[in-house]
């Protein structure tokens, strides 16, 4: 093999080990929860994404369709922001180390099709995951809080600008 050959393998393998380190979190020093939100897709240009946050400000969103990112992107928040979203959320959290799921024909009864699903995830080292899935099309007026605070997440996470729907299609 050539030496410029063996230089472009090199530096695909050093290009290929920081996309897999982006990819992760470092564990939080921190006590407290990483909470996990992902935001699915629906019938139209809905942002797909996950995004994941520690209680050490450490954040990561990984695009999945319209957003305004083209791959995994890190982004901090302020203690003040961490608590703010924890907050916000805690009022919807189920039990710990439980799931809880909201949607259609199981505790739904007016409901609009083709809108994305939600899911919120709590964890902790040493603790079972606590879950929550939300299907948005769920329009009963008890859970209009929770549709609120959802839409309010890109924004109170200084992250709008990211998840922003994109007028391509894809990512």
């Amino acid at each position: 093999m050539g030496t410029k050959a063996i230089m472009i393998l090199a530096a695909t393998a050093l290009l290929g080990a920081c996309a897999t380190e982006q990819t992760e979190l470092e564990k939080p020093t921190a006590a407290g929860d990483t909470i996990r939100f992902s935001a699915g897709s629906c019938f139209g240009a809905c942002p797909s994404y996950t995004l994941r946050v520690t209680p050490d400000g450490s954040g990561l969103i990984e695009p999945q369709r319209f957003t305004a990112v083209p791959g995994p992107t890190r982004f901090t928040v302020t203690p003040l922001q961490y608590r703010r979203f924890r907050t916000a959320l805690a009022q919807f959290r189920p039990a710990q180390g439980t799931s809880k799921r909201i949607g259609q024909g199981e505790n739904c009864a007016r409901f609009a099709t083709d809108m994305p699903g939600y899911v919120i995830e709590w964890t902790r080292d040493g603790a079972q995951p606590t879950r929550l899935e939300f299907q948005s099309g769920c329009m009963d007026a008890g859970y209009g809080r929770l549709r609120a605070t959802i839409a309010s997440i890109p924004k109170m996470l200084d992250i709008a600008a990211m998840v922003k729907p994109t007028a391509a299609k894809g990512k």
